[in-house]
């Protein structure tokens, strides 16, 4: 297993988190992974909460490991083509692991599903994954992403929201942030990148869960609220081309809580489709 220990360990992304691989096994009846990371400042919202997309991340690398070990690394290039992660409940200054283990495995798919725990034992999130194994297969086509009206106002949260801990870790860029719509550039920098492709996965992930997140705070603007994603909804294309991404949020629906938006991921150069999904997010005084 030393191939996907290297993965999770040593892409510049994880790395930076500060992922730790504990153990891969298989055998005839099961496979399963489990993934530690420690608490660190740099992973957190403001008041040492763990920043939703590190959960999202270690969905993706708890699949990626278990489809991985199960079809074997012949099988690669991996990518998360579905999933589906419930936020349960926020780790506060508290180191996590996830545990993950096939569902089923099929000719070139693998069914993951990761649980999200605190060190205590608290249900952090919840998640299933669908693992595409392309077979040494060439990437598919990429559809080109429409974007927005070009609008440039991040509003009055926008430069604040990108110096957070896990945000500014990654330098995102909040370029637009008004009208229930929000544009989000994701540099291809060291703390972003994947060991073998351009941007890591996980990073993708949190980056789809900022747009949503963005475009709904662009409809309430700031107060004083309380807010989180219960829930979020993705679809990763392809492994990320070497370029950086553009994400675009809408909300399309709401009522006096709940959000959803709509988020798509493109290629920043050349304006094709990465990612796509539905953020579900609560904004609530």
């Amino acid at each position: 297993m030393d191939s996907i220990r290297n993965w999770v360990e040593n892409s510049p992304y994880t790395r930076a988190l500060g992922v730790q691989l504990d153990a891969v096994a298989t055998s005839a009846d099961e496979t399963t992974a489990r993934i530690s990371l420690p608490f660190r400042e740099e992973n957190s919202n403001p008041g040492r909460a763990l920043h939703g997309g590190c959960a999202a991340s270690l969905a993706a690398l708890g699949g990626q490991c278990v489809a991985r070990a199960a079809m074997g690394e012949a099988s690669g290039p991996w990518h998360t083509a579905s999933v589906q992660v419930n936020y349960l409940a926020a780790a506060i200054g508290e180191d996590v692991t996830a545990q993950a283990r096939l569902l089923r495995r099929g000719k070139d798919m693998c069914f993951v599903e990761t649980e999200v725990a605190t060190a205590g034992g608290k249900a952090i999130a919840h998640a299933t994954a669908l693992v595409r194994a392309r077979m040494g297969g060439e990437p598919a086509q990429r559809y080109r992403v429409t974007g927005d009206d070009g609008g440039t106002d991040p509003g009055p949260m926008g430069p604040h929201v990108s110096k957070t801990p896990y945000m500014g870790r990654r330098q995102m860029q909040i370029e637009h942030m008004a009208d229930s719509h929000s544009r989000i550039i994701l540099p291809l920098v060291e703390a972003n990148a994947d060991l073998e492709e351009g941007i890591h996965e996980g990073a993708v992930l949190a980056l789809l869960d900022t747009a949503g997140a963005m475009a709904s705070w662009a409809e309430t603007g700031p107060g004083a609220f309380k807010a989180s994603t219960p829930s979020l909804q993705a679809q990763i294309l392809c492994p990320s081309p070497k370029q950086d991404l553009v994400a675009y949020g809408r909300v399309v629906q709401r009522d006096d809580a709940i959000f959803w938006a709509d988020a798509v991921v493109a290629g920043a150069r050349d304006g094709l489709a990465v990612a796509r999904g539905t953020v579900i997010y609560r904004i609530v005084t």
